[in-house]
């Protein structure tokens, strides 16, 4: 583990999860801009919060990628809110799939991203705590 808080998310592994994360910010947020200047009438609800998750995803990377102590700390919440969207909405998507006519990245916990929704910030968690001093 290396000695320096700042390099110690974004070495090793954590080059790995940090680019996922980037992949994933990417893709969250161009699939938001896209529905929501397209069809937002559609469903509002779902691509308000692929957007929501777009935000997260980006803060995450950032966050994750700098690895300072403040950031560090604010990569968990993103991670943590990141990990309860996931299942709030994963829970929702299914209950209630009226309100979800049209996908979020985070519907039925990220089942059209091979549910890595579901594990990524699981992954993040381990990884900040894993990499704490």
């Amino acid at each position: 583990m290396p000695d320096d808080l700042a390099t110690a998310t974004r070495s090793g592994p954590g080059r790995m999860l940090v680019a996922v994360y980037a992949i994933f910010a990417l893709a969250a947020t161009a699939r938001s801009a896209v529905q929501i200047a397209t069809r937002f009438e559609q469903a509002p609800l779902a691509y308000v919060l692929s957007a929501f998750a777009a935000l997260v995803y980006v803060l995450a990377t950032v966050c994750l990628a700098k690895g300072s102590a403040v950031s560090r700390r604010i990569a968990y919440a993103a991670c943590t809110i990141e990990f309860l969207g996931v299942l709030i909405v994963g829970a929702l998507s299914l209950l209630r799939p009226e309100w979800f006519p049209d996908a979020t990245v985070w519907s039925v916990f990220g089942r059209g991203y091979l549910f890595i929704p579901v594990v990524l910030p699981l992954i993040g968690l381990y990884w900040l705590r894993r990499t704490a001093r």
